[in-house]
């Protein structure tokens, strides 16, 4: 039996050719040589098929005469850009599930490799999540290669590195880590080039989140809330951080890339901050710090005021309630804050024509009835509103449930014990925060442990382009 049976039988015992009504496969007669190409319907371009179909059948047996390999009938007979020869059948399978199409021709041992992928993409727009005031107004979609493009349509440079893996023995999910290799440290691309060669996630879906899952190999503890790395939708900002010496992990099927390392200062950036004089982008940074602090203080802070574990000071005495209340201040605290991540997610199920309509019945209708029922008063709503205002000034969704997680172990602090459980558990926050160290091993307070006083001032201020 000559090669190219032995690779079609190959071919034809691994692909369920007939069974799965998607996979296809097609004869053909070339220059009076039998030939056969394997293709996933839906996922390549018919109308490049065609002029590859049309290109081989044009073929006359006098342009075949002195061609041995499947090499050689590549270089002359097959004039599309992007094609290749493999000799790897498991190798071919995985390019055809990813869209490209397995050609054999008798008489060559070799598998020629066409792309004519076309995959159903959405349109490039900004991220819902993360929009710009000024800037550009593209973002990631759910196609690896066209998230390639718009980094490397960004950073023209030779040293734009990308390597490519195959991730997860059932999915086999395209897998990308880019880097600039004068910038980044080499010692961390290597040992994350390890990682995701030797990633083994059997029975699940790679995404972001389980990728993320599997390199940390469930080391760190899953009671740690706060992010290790950080995940964004817009190009801009993955192509300035690649810049400055990150690795960006890009998921095929998946919106968001990631950045590795990130520390809990890589988070107080945002893409306005450089899309604005240096005055105007420091003042959104310094906004968006001192709202972190708004975040984590001022619940805590208005419950030990309440219940007089702290003097309050006359100016502020009309914010503090002198009226009898059906629940304690420290459970209305408590109760508004799962009602507020309630009303989130009930606002991501609905449809967008009756957004608005939930807004109002939420903040008019349920907020007015609290109050008059006895069960509320106007400050805890008043504070709890205030909190989830600051919250949505950070661009970091896994941050501020972080923060949310710390404000929530103050408060707890605050009832239980006053004024010391509140300090208390700010400081054993900071605690596990200086014990977090990154997806690479570095330190997650960097550069205020260890401490580089130069990089500390370029994340707290905008000092340059």
């Amino acid at each position: 039996m000559d090669k190219y049976n032995i690779l079609l039988d190959e071919f034809k015992r691994q692909i369920p050719v007939g069974e799965s009504f998607d996979l296809l496969e097609r004869k053909l007669n070339i220059a009076g040589k039998e030939a056969t190409m394997f293709f996933v319907d839906g996922l390549v371009d018919g109308g490049m098929m065609q002029r590859v179909i049309f290109s081989l059948f044009s073929l006359k047996k006098q342009q075949l005469e002195n061609i041995d390999s499947a090499e050689q009938f590549l270089e002359s007979n097959l004039p599309f850009l992007d094609a290749q020869v493999i000799y790897d059948v498991d190798k071919a399978i995985k390019f055809l599930y990813s869209g490209l199409i397995p050609l054999l021709i008798a008489g060559y041992g070799g598998i020629i490799i066409i792309d004519c992928r076309d995959y159903p993409l959405r349109s490039i727009d900004e991220p819902s999540k993360e929009k710009s005031l000024r800037g550009s107004k593209d973002g990631f979609v759910e196609s690896m290669m066209t998230n390639i493009a718009l980094i490397r349509r960004r950073i023209r440079d030779n040293n734009l590195i990308f390597k490519i893996y195959a991730i997860g023995d059932i999915t086999k999910s395209d897998v990308s880590m880019a880097y600039m290799k004068n910038k980044a440290d080499l010692g961390m691309v290597d040992k994350l080039d390890k990682i995701l060669r030797s990633l083994n996630t059997e029975g699940l879906t790679v995404t972001e989140q389980t990728l993320i899952e599997e390199i940390t190999g469930k080391k760190m503890s899953r009671f740690n809330p706060f992010p290790k790395v950080r995940y964004t939708q817009r190009p801009d900002i993955i192509a300035a951080h690649v810049e400055e010496g990150k690795i960006a992990v890009i998921v095929d099927n998946s919106p968001t890339v990631i950045l590795i390392p990130a520390g809990i200062f890589d988070f107080v950036q945002d893409v306005d901050d450089y899309y604005f004089p240096i005055v105007t982008g420091n003042y959104f940074r310094i906004l968006r710090i001192a709202n972190i602090l708004i975040i984590l203080f001022a619940t805590p802070l208005y419950l030990l005021f309440a219940e007089g574990d702290i003097p309050v000071h006359e100016s502020i005495k009309f914010f503090i309630t002198e009226e009898d209340f059906a629940v304690s201040i420290f459970w209305q605290l408590i109760l508004l804050e799962v009602a507020i991540d309630a009303l989130k997610l009930a606002s991501l199920n609905t449809p967008e024509s009756l957004g608005m309509s939930l807004s109002v019945i939420g903040a008019l209708i349920l907020g007015e009835f609290s109050v008059s029922s006895g069960w509320f008063v106007p400050q805890t709503i008043l504070c709890m509103a205030v909190v989830a205002l600051a919250s949505f000034t950070q661009p970091s969704i896994e941050l501020g449930y972080a923060v949310k997680f710390v404000r929530l172990l103050m408060l707890i602090g605050a009832h239980l014990l006053g004024w010391p459980g509140m300090a208390g558990a700010f400081v054993f926050s900071v605690a596990v925060m200086a014990a977090t160290k990154t997806i690479v091993g570095t330190s997650y307070l960097y550069p205020l442990v260890p401490w580089d006083g130069e990089k500390l001032k370029r994340l707290i201020f905008r000092t340059k382009k």
